[in-house]
């Protein structure tokens, strides 16, 4: 794409995650969703619970499904930190801190019942917060803290009341080395 790169885009990259060019978010994701740019986030508070949020009926691509607390694009030379704490200020109202990635590599590419495509090499990140989440009612209807045993166990009996990225992750958190996610896998696993 040639000219200005518009506000709120997205990065289309190639198998290997190397950008090819930007995109307006809101032309992407259809029935032939290109491979690009995103992120996953779980949110921690202080107690140990993780937010999962419900997905406002208004947006395109699974509409009221649960899923992980919130996601995103990075834009272009957005580092993914900033990209991170601005969804959270967007979606929930809120200001993160010790925003560390889990899954770097996670990629994922699912259909939903409309045939809407998410097409995303998606690294996972974990976030801590000292505020309650005060939603965009455009991105969020609903929001739960849970233990995340609690999300476990949900992955295990109705994957299919949470979005297909959520339970991917939490399956490949569960893999994860402890070390590498300070052992908050197996509270996710159940």
């Amino acid at each position: 794409m040639s000219g200005p790169v518009p506000l709120d885009h997205v990065v289309l990259v190639d198998d290997d995650a190397r950008p090819l060019g930007v995109a307006p978010r809101a032309t992407v994701h259809s029935g032939s969703t290109p491979l690009h740019l995103a992120f996953s986030c779980y949110l921690f508070r202080d107690d140990g619970r993780v937010l999962l949020t419900r997905r406002a009926l208004a947006k395109r691509s699974w509409p009221g499904v649960w899923t992980n607390s919130f996601c995103g694009h990075p834009r272009s030379g957005e580092r993914p930190a900033d990209a991170v704490a601005r969804h959270a200020r967007h979606e929930l109202g809120l200001a993160v801190h010790d925003v560390r990635v889990i899954l770097p590599r996670f990629r994922y590419r699912a259909v939903d019942a409309a045939g809407i495509v998410e097409n995303e090499i998606c690294p996972v990140y974990f976030a801590f917060t000292h505020d309650e989440p005060e939603p965009n009612p455009d991105e969020v209807m609903d929001q739960r803290w849970v233990d995340p045993e609690e999300l476990g166990r949900l992955v295990v009996v109705a994957p299919w009341a949470l979005s297909p990225w959520a339970v991917e992750q939490v399956h490949a958190l569960a893999d994860a080395d402890d070390a590498a996610t300070g052992g908050l896998d197996e509270e996710l696993a159940g």
